[in-house]
C-alpha cells in the first residue's frame, strides 16, 4: 500500500478510536517511535497520520511531550431530537424573517456561518480558468446561440458516466440539464402535482423547498425526520394513510439542515411505501459526493423499481454555485412531461456552462478535486463541531454529520434562536434560525451552522461569539 493511504488508514484508526472513546480527553498518544516500531510503519508515515488528526482537532502537539487528545472531545456530544408532530396538511407559511435570513447569508461583509455552499477559496478556479481560456473562436461562438432545451450532449454523457456503480442502466436520454437543483425540484414538482394537492415533506427541511412550495400553491405535511438516519418512514406511512399524498419531497444523502443519511434498509422501506400507494418521490442529491467516509451512498433512484423516483442534484453545493448547472433523473414515466416544462419556462441552460463542466469532468478534474474537497470538509466539520462544544452551553446538542456542509444545532430548551440571530447579526455574524426550516414554527431552540469554509481563527472567533450570545439566552430563561 502506498505511503499516503498508510497515513490515512492509520489517521482513520485513531480518529475512531478517539471518537468511540478509547482515548478520552487529554490523554497522551503514543510516541511517534513507538508506533514506528510496533506498526511497522515509517517514521514519517506516523508522523503525518498525527498532523491529519492535529488539523482535524483531534490531537494537540505538546513540545517536548508528544501528542495528546484535545481537552474537548466529539464523543461527548449528543444528537439532536426530532419531535414527533401534528402532520396535518398546511399552506405554507414563511417565516416574516426569511428575506432578511436570505440576505444576511450572501453579504460579503458578515461572517458566513450561515452560509450553505463551499468557500470560493475551495472551488479549482484555476483549472476552471485554464478550460475557458482554451476554447476557439469556433466552439465559442457555437456557444452564442441556445443549447438544445435537454441539454449540451457532451455533458449529459459525462453525467451518465458519473452514475457507473451507482444507479443501473442511466443514459444521457435519461438526463434533463437544469439552471441548478432547485430548477430541477421546481420541474419535478410541477410534474408531479397541481395547486391545492399536498406534498409530504421532511421536518426540518431545507427552507428554499418552503419557499418553492409556498409559490407552487401546495399544501405540505411535514415529516418528521431523524438527525442520523432521515425520514421517519412509519410517520409517512401515517400520513399516506390519512391523506393524499401527490408526491414526497426528501434528502434522503447529507439532508438539508441535518446531514443525515438515511440507511439502506430504511431507503428500500420508504421505496415499498411509496410503490405501494403510487407516490412519486422527489430526492434532493445534491450533497451526495461530499461524504467523508469510503463510500458515496446511493441515492433512492438506485433502489426504484416502478420509475416513482425523480432525482435531482447539480454542482453547487460540489463545485460552484455560479455556474447554474443541475440535472434531473426522471425515468420513462415522467421524462417527457419535465422535457416539455423545460422547454416551456425557459428553453435551456447557459451553453457556455454547459461546455466548461463537460470539459472538466472529461478531464478528470472535477474527481481530483472531489478527493482533496471531501478531505478539507471532514477536517472542517470537525474542527467547527469541537468549536461548538467547547465554547456552546453545556445542554447543546449537535450530531457529527457522515459528509456535507451543514451542522444541525439544538440549543438549551426556552433558547429562541430569531434572538441569537438578530444578536450575532450586530456582531456581524450571519446564522441560519431553525425556525425557518419548518412550516409549523418548530425548532426555535435550533440553528445551522456551515462547515463548508476554511477553519480559521476569525471562524473560531465567530463561534465563541455565538455561544457567549447563546449562554446569554439561555441564563435570561432562567
Amino acid at each position: 500500500m502506498k505511503k499516503e493511504f498508510r497515513y490515512r488508514q492509520l489517521a482513520t484508526d485513531m480518529e475512531q478510536k478517539i471518537l468511540k472513546g478509547i482515548y478520552q480527553p487529554g490523554d497522551r498518544l503514543p510516541s511517534i517511535r513507538s508506533l514506528h516500531r510496533s506498526a511497522d510503519l515509517s517514521i514519517s508515515t506516523v508522523y503525518k497520520a498525527y498532523v491529519e488528526l492535529e488539523h482535524m482537532g483531534l490531537v494537540e502537539a505538546r513540545p517536548k511531550s508528544g501528542y495528546y487528545v484535545a481537552p474537548v472531545s466529539l464523543g461527548q456530544l449528543k444528537a439532536p431530537g426530532f419531535p414527533k408532530i401534528d402532520a396535518a396538511p398546511r399552506r405554507v407559511r414563511l417565516s416574516s424573517m426569511i428575506n432578511s435570513i436570505v440576505t444576511a447569508i450572501n453579504d460579503p461583509s458578515l461572517l458566513p456561518l450561515g452560509m450553505t455552499v463551499i468557500d470560493p477559496e475551495l472551488v479549482p478556479y484555476k483549472s476552471l480558468g485554464r478550460i475557458l481560456s482554451g476554447i476557439s473562436r469556433k466552439e465559442f461562438k457555437s456557444m452564442l446561440s441556445y443549447a438544445l432545451s435537454e441539454g449540451h450532449p457532451g455533458l449529459r454523457r459525462q453525467l451518465a458516466r458519473q452514475t457507473l456503480g451507482i444507479i443501473q442502466r442511466i443514459t444521457p436520454e435519461d438526463i434533463l440539464v437544469t439552471n441548478g437543483c432547485m430548477e430541477a425540484v421546481a420541474l419535478a414538482l410541477l410534474a408531479t402535482t397541481r395547486p391545492g394537492e399536498t406534498v409530504a415533506i421532511e421536518t426540518p427541511t431545507n427552507y428554499s423547498f418552503l419557499q418553492l412550495l409556498k409559490e407552487l400553491s401546495v399544501m405540505v405535511a411535514e415529516v418528521p425526520t431523524d438527525p442520523k438516519t432521515g425520514i421517519d418512514v412509519n410517520a409517512l406511512k401515517e400520513t399516506v394513510q390519512k391523506t393524499r399524498i401527490a408526491a414526497c419531497l426528501v434528502m434522503p444523502n447529507f439532508h438539508n439542515p441535518l446531514g443525515a443519511v438515511m440507511p439502506e434498509d430504511k431507503k428500500r422501506a420508504l421505496m415499498r411505501l411509496a410503490e405501494t400507494y403510487e407516490i412519486p418521490i422527489i430526492e434532493d442529491d445534491i450533497s451526495s459526493e461530499l461524504y467523508f467516509g469510503d463510500h458515496r451512498p446511493k441515492p433512492l433512484k438506485a433502489y426504484d423499481r416502478d420509475g416513482l423516483v425523480l432525482t435531482c442534484s447539480s454542482f453547487s453545493k460540489s463545485l460552484a454555485p455560479g455556474l447554474r448547472i443541475g440535472w434531473l433523473l426522471a425515468g420513462p414515466r415522467f421524462r417527457e412531461r419535465v422535457q416539455n416544462l423545460k422547454a416551456g419556462t425557459n428553453v435551456s441552460t447557459s451553453a457556455l456552462d454547459q461546455y466548461l463542466m463537460a470539459r472538466f469532468l472529461a478531464g478528470g478534474g472535477y474527481d481530483r478535486h472531489l478527493r482533496t474537497l471531501r478531505a478539507t470538509l471532514k477536517k472542517q466539520a470537525m474542527r467547527t463541531a469541537l468549536a461548538v462544544q467547547k465554547y456552546f452551553p453545556k445542554e447543546t446538542r449537535l450530531a457529527l454529520p457522515e459528509g456535507g456542509t451543514l451542522l444541525w444545532i439544538q440549543l438549551p430548551r426556552g433558547t429562541d434562536s430569531l434572538e441569537l440571530y438578530e444578536r450575532a447579526l450586530s456582531r456581524n455574524i450571519s446564522v441560519i434560525p431553525g425556525t425557518v426550516c419548518s412550516n409549523t414554527g418548530q425548532f426555535q431552540n435550533y440553528i445551522m451552522l456551515s462547515c463548508g469554509i476554511p477553519f480559521t481563527s476569525e471562524i473560531e472567533r465567530g463561534i465563541q461569539i455565538l455561544g457567549d450570545i447563546a449562554s446569554e439566552l439561555a441564563s435570561e430563561i432562567e
